[in-house]
């Protein structure tokens, strides 16, 4: 039987308050692939939807916060701190999202949730720019706290 399923067949929340509260942060990634000319204007800060990085980087902090919204079996968490940062490669803009909480259940959902959220944000600012971007790449890269450990993609 699934943890998110009942006897009866029935989705349900898992019940976590019997869970021990610990310090819990998860790290995702992603990257996405764009033409020479696109990432250019990011850059430049030219592009005609504005600062590209800068909105991307609030909309990955705006998702992740709204992430039991978004994903159905989720719980909705108090976040503590959250970071969003996107770097500029020769291939295109990579993104890391690392979320921390105290609380009963891990960040996971919310670190993904934030990845792709700036990655979609930095494909709409672009897409006028670059009709062939692909995003590629988002995973979890880290997860600290709780009962199954820490873990470190490899």
């Amino acid at each position: 039987m699934s943890s998110h399923v009942d006897t009866q067949g029935n989705v349900m929340m898992v019940d976590v308050g019997d869970k021990k509260i610990t310090h819990r942060t998860a790290e995702a990634g992603g990257f996405i692939f764009m033409s020479e000319t696109a990432l250019q204007k990011v850059r430049e800060g030219s592009c005609s939807k504005g600062d590209v990085l800068t909105v991307a980087q609030l909309a990955g902090i705006t998702a992740l916060k709204r992430t039991a919204d978004i994903i159905p079996l989720c719980h909705p968490l108090t976040v503590s701190g959250c970071k969003v940062e996107l770097f500029l490669e020769d291939a295109g803009i990579r993104v890391l999202c690392r979320v921390m909480t105290t609380g009963q259940t891990g960040v996971e959902m919310e670190a993904l949730t934030g990845a792709s959220a700036a990655l979609l944000t930095v494909y709409d600012m672009c897409k006028s720019i670059d009709k062939d971007m692909e995003i590629s790449g988002i995973c979890l890269l880290k997860k600290t706290g709780g009962k199954s450990g820490d873990y470190r993609r490899a």
